[in-house]
């Protein structure tokens, strides 16, 4: 059995982050000989990233926290193509302003996980952030084929699952996208000619992607590279991880309140709960092996460590405090917390009346006035604690309650407050 040498290796392993690694031994060797430096790449397709992303993240944080160089690479280049990795249409393209605007919302969310700096070879403590952009934009087209190009054999590249799961349904593949896997490739070769980098990661569904890199580097570089992938997390019941009946888990506070973020952690499946604790929080894995020893009830005690540990990476200390207090006086005390999602309506358009499938829309609790008469049908709604049995009965100023708010549900455990203003 493998037995790391390296501080990083043995985190990842320890706290269940590794899946496939290209050279593992020999990667292990250089990180305990000193200071590596690593990267992962994330498009720019939204000014936020979501929970999806949050193992790729942790990965760069457990890479700095044992003293090696972390870059965050973002893909203002190749968001302009599209990774067509198990996607089952193109990616709607964007230009320059989206795509600037993306960048600014992601730096956000890296800044509460990485401690960026100057980045220098042997400062572990800095990482650095770099846009694709920078040297894509530069390429020039007959050069890069001729330099690169041959270097990517067509049949091995259609062989690769993601594209083959794609042409199995006959669904398009445009050359647009195909040549994304080329431009990720070149990444990691000029991230290692600028920056020394020798470590790409990745979700399980880069490896293609991630092993054409470090054959590229091989082949034009004589560079030794390696490629490191995580498992893709999924929850107990088979679930896609960071998906809700309400839309995606969004990172940054301006699309997703912190005590929302703090109630995804808080409703984890019981059988998640410890290997959740490992990859999404710094708690010691001595802490979190006395926690996988509750049982019955008090496994929601480990929930709540769960969600005020992760809610603490992403929103500060306070934000996860004032979710955990809100939790327990809308839950414990049935009352209303201060940090449950306030919906402001117009007091004028509240007195006329507002169907019960739109206000739950609008609160936030649903995406679509679809789902929030599925919800409503299935008896999942509650107006101020009491089950709404009509999706289309009309909510007003008559249904403000004692505290001087109107209070929806979705089940027991979401909650939103309605305030006429």
């Amino acid at each position: 059995m493998f037995q790391p040498k390296s501080d990083f290796l043995r985190l990842i392993i320890d706290r269940g982050y590794l899946h496939q690694c290209t050279g593992l031994e020999e990667l292990d060797a250089l990180a305990a000989k000193g200071p590596i430096t690593g990267y992962i790449g994330f498009d720019a397709t939204a000014d936020s990233l979501h929970v999806g992303s949050m193992v790729q993240i942790m990965l760069l944080r457990r890479l700095q926290q044992t003293g090696h160089r972390a870059i965050a690479l973002m893909g203002g280049g190749t968001t302009k193509i599209g990774d067509p990795s198990f996607r089952d249409q193109s990616r709607p393209l964007l230009d320059d302003a989206a795509i600037n605007l993306n960048l600014q919302g992601i730096r956000k969310v890296f800044d509460k996980f990485i401690t960026f700096g100057n980045g220098q070879p042997g400062s572990g403590a800095d990482a650095i952030m770099v846009n694709n952009a920078d040297w894509l934009e530069k390429l020039n087209y007959i050069e890069f084929l001729r330099d690169f190009g041959r270097h990517f054999s067509v049949n091995r590249m259609l062989s690769f699952e993601s594209v083959k799961l794609r042409l199995e349904r006959e669904q398009p593949l445009t050359f647009l996208e195909f040549n994304y896997m080329i431009l990720q490739a070149y990444d990691f070769v000029e991230l290692a000619r600028r920056h020394k980098c020798t470590l790409q990661m990745g979700g399980s569904d880069q490896w293609g992607n991630i092993v054409n890199g470090v054959e590229l580097g091989r082949r034009v570089d004589d560079a030794s590279l390696f490629g490191l992938t995580s498992p893709l997390i999924t929850t107990a019941s088979g679930a896609k991880m960071g998906k809700t009946a309400a839309g995606a888990v969004w990172l940054n506070e301006e699309k997703l309140s912190s005590y929302d973020y703090w109630q995804f952690w808080r409703n984890t499946e019981d059988d998640d709960v410890v290997r959740f604790l490992k990859l999404f929080t710094d708690l010691p894995l001595d802490e979190i092996a006395r926690l996988e020893k509750l049982e019955g009830a008090e496994i929601n005690d480990a929930k709540i460590i769960l969600a005020n540990e992760a809610t603490r990476l992403c929103h500060g200390a306070d934000a996860a405090s004032a979710a955990a207090e809100t939790a327990r006086r809308t839950f414990v005390e049935g009352g209303l917390g201060d940090e449950l999602p306030t919906v402001e309506i117009p007091q004028a358009e509240l007195a006329a009346g507002i169907a019960a499938y739109e206000l739950l829309r609008r609160s936030g609790l649903v995406a679509t006035n679809g789902e929030a008469r599925r919800l409503i049908k299935g008896g999942g709604a509650r107006l101020n604690d009491a089950a709404i049995d009509d999706d289309n009965r009309k909510i007003g100023t008559a249904d403000i309650n004692a505290n001087g708010v109107i209070k929806l549900s979705f089940g027991k455990k979401r909650h939103a407050v309605i305030k006429a203003v």
